[in-house]
């Protein structure tokens, strides 16, 4: 009879979240292949054997990671309400997505860096619940063009714009910041320029 397992302590769980940010750290900045568990220790302020305690192995931390992101990652396109205005549900979508960049800048290079890789540990998910929700949302995306609530577009490749035009800041920021200079904020002028876009894009 399998045992059921006890809870971690307080200590557990902040060396627990510790060695997941300084992996976060690590894996978004050299991408998997080039992170080693040295390095994520030394981030975390832990030491190695004491990193193994609590995960196996690096494929075992970056397995936690793209897990819990990918639900994160999804919940924007989820929240999209076919009952609602329909350019009013895109554009929450498209900023929202850009809001995750600017919060989440790591993230979205971890997810783009296993992207770039092939995919080897997300593309289950990927042709899974990501796969399914966007044919359902895209399906929503055509009924609403076809109503003449929008302007006719492929939905399939709205939503393909909307995550390059909002992760783009997030997984090229050093190239955006370089091109503005200091004095610019990229996301605020993103957001009025993204905004004018699809509002001029979708226009029925």
């Amino acid at each position: 009879m399998n045992e059921t397992p006890r809870p971690q302590t307080r200590i557990q769980r902040r060396n627990t979240e510790a060695i997941l940010q300084a992996a976060l750290d690590v894996f978004s900045a050299q991408g998997f292949r080039g992170a080693t568990l040295d390095q994520i220790a030394e981030v975390a302020g832990l030491s190695k054997p004491n990193l193994l305690y609590y995960f196996p192995s690096k494929e075992a931390i970056h397995l936690e990671l793209l897990g819990g992101l990918m639900d994160v990652w999804l919940a924007p396109l989820r929240a999209m309400d076919p009952a609602g205005e329909p350019r009013a549900e895109i554009m929450a979508y498209m900023r929202r997505k850009l809001e995750m960049s600017r919060e989440m800048p790591r993230e979205s290079r971890l997810f783009a860096n296993e992207i770039l890789q092939g995919a080897p540990r997300m593309m289950a998910g990927i042709e899974g619940d990501l796969k399914t929700l966007v044919d359902d949302k895209a399906a929503v995306i055509q009924a609403w063009a076809d109503a003449g609530r929008i302007a006719p577009v492929d939905p399939y490749h709205l939503i393909f714009s909307i995550w390059a035009l909002t992760q783009h800041y997030a997984d090229f920021d050093v190239q955006v910041r370089a091109v503005l200079g200091p004095d610019r904020d990229p996301f605020a002028e993103a957001g009025s320029f993204l905004d004018m876009l699809f509002e001029r894009l979708l226009a029925p």
